[in-house]
């Protein structure tokens, strides 16, 4: 496992942990798992993992948000390439998420359901920098 790269999944919903921890591990990566704003950021400062897909709404509707800020605010975690994803952009409001440098700072913000496949060729894109 060492030399496999690592992906942190952090979503409070375990369905959408199961499915696509299968299909990451499938793809031939590492993964790890942390359901909540806190126990993602310590979990990504335990793991230091290669890339962070995270969900926005988790035990807060801004804890993805929070999180992010965390994570760049970090000078060991700030350069691990981060994946947002959200239902959020699916339902009927009058705006939509999307990354920002210093409100939203992720690299890449897609939005739920996303197919396991494309999952992996977003945390393939991303750890090709």
């Amino acid at each position: 496992m060492a030399d496999k790269k690592k992906v942190l999944l952090v979503d409070d919903d375990p369905d959408f942990i199961a499915i696509n921890r299968i299909a990451v591990e499938a793809a031939g990566y590492a993964v790890v798992t942390a359901r909540s704003r806190a126990t993602g950021l310590d979990t990504a400062k335990a793991e230091k993992p290669d890339v962070i897909v995270l969900d926005v709404m988790m035990d807060t509707p801004t804890d993805g948000f929070e999180l992010a800020r965390e994570l760049r605010g970090d000078a060991e975690l700030r350069t691990i390439p981060l994946i947002m994803l959200t239902a959020v952009n699916q339902e009927d409001i009058p705006f939509r998420f999307d990354k920002d440098e210093s409100w939203l700072p992720v690299d890449t913000f897609l939005d739920k359901p996303v197919e396991p496949d494309k999952l992996v060729a977003e945390i393939e894109k991303a750890l090709a920098g």
